[in-house]
């Protein structure tokens, strides 16, 4: 990429992390979940975390979230900062964002889903940041924070190492309902996961990351927020995933195609898809069906890409994004994918 990136300095134990609800305040919906991945934060990193009046505040105004993100960054005993979940009102807190808070006092932030915005923000201005990390959904329910997780997030927020991504060998696309007491010691019904599908010439390549969820991303290029050239990613590593919301494949493949026509998939080297969700607590198809619209969302990606960028090594079935076990990824950092291989790097700096 030709678009310099500040890589924040990292924390240490015993520092504080700053813990927002810049969408949805799901803190305050089901705090004993909450509570939980609060003290799970602090036995897995060593963080001290720190909420703010809006973190359990359901519906709390886009300006009331962004003044918390703006005294997160503000703040210089703050060293890191954690969005609770997603949502999908976020786009309505970047207007009210002070850049000049993050420029000054660059932190990292972690993120994943209506999040997206906040990292393509945080781009915008230079700073490199970190796609996943939900504490709602990540550390707080289930019987432990799963191996992979807690790896990433040490190395995002404290180590910067290189780490090679792996599967974990089992997935849900959803837990059980946090209302539920039984959110707190069980994980929802894992299920075994397929290899990773590899696409496109056997060649290693490295660059910066860029991406997020792809019905976010597409918000964000309707609002005008992606003020580049499609040049300033050349060379990168394109990470896509898609939500909840369980898009048919078509959809999905309509989004990756104005990707196309914007010019972003000519100018990265790789692509890195995720296992999509393909159910939720109302629809459970069965196995077979799963499978196939994994398949569906595989091939209508693979077919756009390799359309506009046949030279793109792409990746599919990557535990990131809407998934969990979940591996944290580097955005704006470096990230190696080598098709000869078939092993991905992630540099966490």
């Amino acid at each position: 990429m030709t678009h310099g990136l500040v890589h924040p300095p990292k924390a240490r134990p015993g520092d504080r992390i700053a813990v927002i609800s810049p969408s949805f305040a799901a803190a305050g919906a089901f705090p004993e979940v909450h509570e939980q991945a609060m003290r799970r934060l602090t036995d897995v990193t060593g963080l001290i975390p720190v909420e703010y009046p809006t973190t359990r505040e359901v519906g709390a105004t886009p300006a009331a979230r962004a003044a918390e993100i703006n005294a997160a960054f503000a703040d210089p005993r703050i060293r890191g900062i954690l969005a609770v979940v997603g949502g999908e009102d976020q786009i309505t807190v970047i207007p009210h964002l002070i850049a000049d808070l993050a420029r000054t006092d660059p932190k990292p932030f972690l993120g994943t889903s209506d999040n997206t915005n906040l990292h393509h923000w945080l781009w915008e201005n230079g700073i490199a940041s970190f796609y996943g990390g939900s504490s709602q959904v990540h550390l707080g329910p289930g019987p432990a924070v799963d191996d992979i997780h807690a790896r990433s997030l040490r190395a995002a927020l404290l180590t910067g190492e290189r780490l090679e991504l792996t599967d974990p060998g089992e997935s849900e696309d959803f837990g059980i309902d946090w209302a539920d007491p039984r959110a707190l010691e069980s994980f929802g019904e894992r299920e075994a996961t397929a290899p990773w599908s590899w696409h496109g010439p056997a060649r290693s390549v490295s660059g910066s990351a860029w991406g997020g969820c792809l019905e976010v991303i597409e918000w964000i290029l309707t609002a005008g927020r992606f003020p580049f050239p499609p040049e300033v990613l050349q060379g990168g590593v394109l990470i896509i995933e898609t939500s909840e919301e369980l898009l048919p494949a078509r959809n999905v493949g309509w989004i990756v195609r104005s990707l196309g026509e914007r010019g972003i998939l000519r100018a990265v080297d790789a692509v890195l898809v995720a296992r999509p969700p393909v159910s939720d607590f109302t629809r459970r198809p069965s196995a077979q069906d799963r499978a196939r619209l994994r398949d569906e969302q595989r091939d209508a990606v693979v077919e756009v890409v390799t359309r506009y960028n046949p030279e793109a090594v792409v990746c599919v079935g990557i535990p990131f994004g809407h998934t969990r076990p979940q591996w944290i990824l580097p955005h704006g950092g470096t990230m190696t994918v080598d098709g000869a291989e078939r092993r991905i790097f992630a540099d966490y700096r």
